[in-house]
């Protein structure tokens, strides 16, 4: 068998066909009561950037429900705890500020996409609003708005990704063994398992 492979818009239309009217209407550029409602409940997002050079990532954000402010209705404001330093998404932000954000509340199965352009900012008068456990962010990542919608719920329905029958957290190695392995870490095994071991949960804001 040969592999056929997509080269243009035309074919890829012809194989999925036409959206629905629904789906091609429910774009909007200004955030409606019940995005805002969605935000203030959602505790983790997904943030999507490409360089200038096409390279690409995706970043967790997690905090509280409510951690995303928004500052106007068509402004939010995600804040930027410590972490590995790596710095790939704001990287990329800085040389291609688009953005694609998923916002996602535990349980849901439809979740709140928002794509924009972004910029980094490093003090203003709302961050004494973003302080989690007496801590300032390092930073803000604040997205104009050009694209929100919800997205429909056959992905999580498909993965059955909220049904705690189906998790598997123990199907792979701890983080510290991964980290050992794969990462070609050079501290010990009992050192990693430490780090990353019960307390590992009191040092994520410091």
């Amino acid at each position: 068998m040969t592999t056929r492979e997509i080269t243009s818009p035309e074919e890829l239309a012809e194989l999925l066909g036409a959206p629905t009217q629904r789906a091609r209407d429910k774009e909007r550029t200004v955030l409606h009561q019940r995005d805002r409602e969605w935000l203030a409940a959602s505790p983790f997002c997904l943030i999507a950037t490409a360089g200038a050079d096409g390279s690409c990532d995706v970043s967790p954000k997690g905090d509280p429900a409510g951690f995303t402010l928004v500052l106007d209705e068509t402004t939010i404001a995600i804040p930027e705890r410590p972490g590995n330093r790596r710095a790939d998404g704001y990287r990329n932000i800085l040389a291609n500020p688009h953005v694609g954000l998923i916002f996602l509340i535990p349980g849901r199965t439809d979740t709140l996409r928002i794509n924009g352009r972004a910029r980094l900012v490093t003090d203003a008068p709302y961050f004494a609003d973003m302080v989690v456990k007496g801590h300032r962010p390092v930073l803000a990542v604040e997205v104009a708005i050009e694209q929100i919608f919800y997205h429909c719920a056959k992905a999580f329905l498909r993965s059955e990704l909220w049904r705690p029958e189906t998790w598997q957290p123990d199907a792979l190695p701890t983080r510290a063994r991964l980290v050992k392995e794969v990462e070609a870490s050079t501290e010990n095994l009992a050192d990693l398992e430490r780090h990353y071991g019960p307390d590992y949960v009191t040092t994520i804001y410091a």
